[in-house]
C-alpha cells in the first residue's frame, strides 16, 4: 500500500470497488465516490471468484478495498482524505 498516487484526473483512472453485502463501510465509499463524481465499478465478492482472488492475492482480507489502475488499497488507507489525495479529488 505503499505505492505512489498515480498522477491524472479521477476521469481517467480504472477504478474498482470491491464489496461485499451487508458492508456499510463498502456502501459509504460508493457513495463518496458518487458524490465527487468518480466513475467506478463494482465487484461483488459473494459473487465474483475472480474479484475474491484478486485481494486475496494482494493478501487483502475486508472489504471495502479500492482498486486504482491495478493498485490495491484497503484499511487505514482508504480514508477519505487519502481517497481524495489518491484521485486528486
Amino acid at each position: 500500500m505503499a505505492e505512489p498516487a498515480p498522477t491524472g484526473s479521477s476521469q481517467e483512472r480504472d477504478v474498482i470497488v470491491y464489496t461485499s453485502p451487508m458492508c456499510a463501510p463498502c456502501e459509504q465509499l460508493k457513495r463518496f465516490l458518487t458524490a465527487n463524481g468518480v466513475p467506478y465499478r463494482v465487484r461483488d465478492l459473494l459473487m465474483d471468484e475472480d474479484a475474491q482472488d484478486r485481494l486475496e492475492e494482494a493478501r487483502i482480507r475486508s472489504t471495502p478495498a479500492l482498486e486504482v489502475d491495478g493498485h490495491i488499497y484497503a484499511g487505514d488507507a482508504l480514508t477519505q482524505e487519502k481517497v481524495r489525495e489518491l484521485l486528486g479529488i
